[in-house]
């Protein structure tokens, strides 16, 4: 039996586990840690079921229960309840709406929203919307705790002697989204202090696409031909439940992972919609896909295999912020946690009948397969991807770098953690201050591989190492997959909006260990 650590035996331990990696290339922390990847993987203590046996779930649309103040109001109920996942068993999520992926919102540029999330859970949440332009009030700050209905326990935290302190509300919270932004592809999930990994991994996640004018006039596939592709992968126990390493397997008092898992958690079932490895089938025409990379830890390469023939293409159209100036050709995407992809599949380049499958070529065994096309009928095809996309993507012009930001291994307080310039997470001191308006150049550098999300508001990728950015790259982002050894340069802006936000690693086990970083925009 794996033995259990406090919290500070589990930071005291990662030093170690970490030192047997340093900068190799692959950036592996611990012994069996898959190439590509800095996790450990967990093996599923249930047989797993044959790939592209279950159809593609498609997720419930968000619809609006009212208005509030001119805004479009939305009440979701997070709450257990108990699904198939895998065939013939049962498992217990903790989902918006009772359901994993929790519903989707398509939500218009421009018309406010409110989310009125009421917590039915056993435990406190906060709900990040991924890449929402959002007041520093409704963005998720991790200890704006929203508490069970009817609990009055005290959830104060004191990390090394230091009391942190959010605005906690028992029950209900309503989340303000001016929707002042792009069309784009967003997701939502919990960001609970210390307990966003062990959260998000047991359900509380979901799409939010935003929609706008500009993107309605390019013709751009819409209704049954736009999929929406939530990736995860998790890994079960014997009685059909989540697997997952916590120290506090109640998720209510000691936060983080056994020591084994400190790197990160890699489950060995992929997930597409909440079903293992789906089936779809499609017309022979072009279907837009919007893939999100919702894993805790895993990083994907997706590819579009065809049996006796060449890959197909993706058409990428948006990145994490939305629509691209132009459409790009890419032959694979590389999308760590966090990231989004926007893109275009034409499947009349094969013939009917054809099955065309997404792999993940960062895996191996089950971790390889993602979800297979069914190619099962000819069909009429209105859509179209224009030669200009969006005339909102010049790109910004900073100055040189000013602010330098070091993702790795340092202090918390007396023991060793996941840190940013060598600091924990400190909510009562800000990093960095950032004048609204201001173009600057932020430069990540990292030991092991580090998604570094930033809140508020997307960024342009500058260069990678002092070369040119990767061709996934492109366009607005607000997640970049940062690679063992290396520098990238960002230009960032934050407009609008005055307050406190975070910056942290997306690799959701680095960021309950402390990787993050308070801002303010000023």
């Amino acid at each position: 039996m794996t033995p259990r650590l406090s919290r500070r035996g589990f930071l005291g331990v990662l030093g170690g586990a970490v030192a047997v990696a340093g900068l190799a290339g692959c950036g592996a922390v611990g012994l069996d840690t898959p190439a590509g990847q800095t996790g450990e993987m967990l093996t599923s203590a249930v047989p797993l079921p044959a790939p592209y046996r279950v159809p593609l779930p498609i997720p419930a649309v968000a619809r609006p229960t009212g208005t509030l103040g001119g805004a479009d109001l939305y009440e979701i109920t997070q709450l257990a309840a108990d699904v198939e996942i895998i065939p013939g068993l049962r498992t217990t999520i903790w989902g918006y709406d009772g359901t994993f992926p929790g519903p989707t919102f398509e939500t218009r540029s421009g018309r406010p929203v409110v989310v009125r999330h009421t917590n039915r859970l056993p435990v406190p949440t906060v709900v990040h919307l991924h890449g929402g332009h959002t007041p520093s009030d409704s963005d998720g700050w991790p200890l704006d705790l929203v508490l069970p209905v009817g609990d009055t326990s005290n959830w104060a935290h004191v990390h090394n002697g230091v009391p942190m302190v959010g605005n906690t509300i028992a029950g209900t919270r309503e989340h303000h989204y001016p929707m002042s932004q792009r069309a784009a592809t967003l997701w939502y999930h919990d960001h609970r202090m210390d307990f966003t990994a062990p959260n998000v991994y047991r359900g509380l996640a979901g799409m939010h696409l935003v929609r706008d004018d500009v993107e309605d006039a390019l013709g751009l596939p819409t209704g049954d031909h736009e999929l929406p592709l939530f990736v995860c992968d998790r890994a079960f126990a014997a009685d059909g439940s989540f697997d997952y390493p916590s120290l506090d397997r109640t998720l209510r008092t000691v936060p983080g992972v056994e020591d084994r898992y400190v790197s990160g958690v890699l489950g060995d079932v992929v997930l597409v919609n909440g079903a293992p490895w789906p089936v779809h089938e499609v017309d022979g025409t072009r279907y837009r896909l919007r893939i999100v990379n919702g894993s805790n830890a895993r990083r994907y390469s997706f590819a579009l295999r065809v049996p006796g023939g060449p890959d197909l293409p993706f058409t990428q159209v948006g990145s994490d912020g939305g629509l691209l100036a132009a459409p790009v050709r890419q032959t694979a995407l590389d999308a760590a946690p966090g990231e989004r992809f926007d893109v275009v599949v034409d499947f009349a380049a094969v013939p009917v009948g054809t099955e065309v499958t997404m792999v993940n070529t960062l895996g191996t065994g089950s971790t390889a397969d993602v979800v297979r096309f069914h190619v099962v009928r000819a069909a009429r095809d209105d859509s179209r991807v224009p030669a200009r996309l969006a005339d909102d993507v010049a790109p910004l012009v900073p100055g040189p770098v000013v602010r330098e930001f070091a993702f790795g291994r340092g202090a918390v307080g007396d023991t060793r953690g996941w840190t940013i310039n060598g600091r924990a997470f400190d909510p009562n001191s800000s990093l960095a201050d950032i004048p609204l308006g201001q173009v600057e150049t932020w430069r990540f550098r990292s030991d092991v591989h580090h998604p570094v999300h930033v809140h508020l508001d997307p960024f342009q990728v500058l260069a990678r190492d002092g070369k040119p950015p990767r061709a996934t790259d492109v366009g607005w982002k607000d997640t970049v997959d940062v690679l063992p050894a290396e520098i990238v340069d960002v230009a960032v802006r934050f407009t609008d909006l005055a307050g406190r936000y975070v910056f942290h690693c997306h690799n959701l086990e680095h960021e309950d260990m402390a990787m993050m970083a308070t801002i303010r925009t000023v």
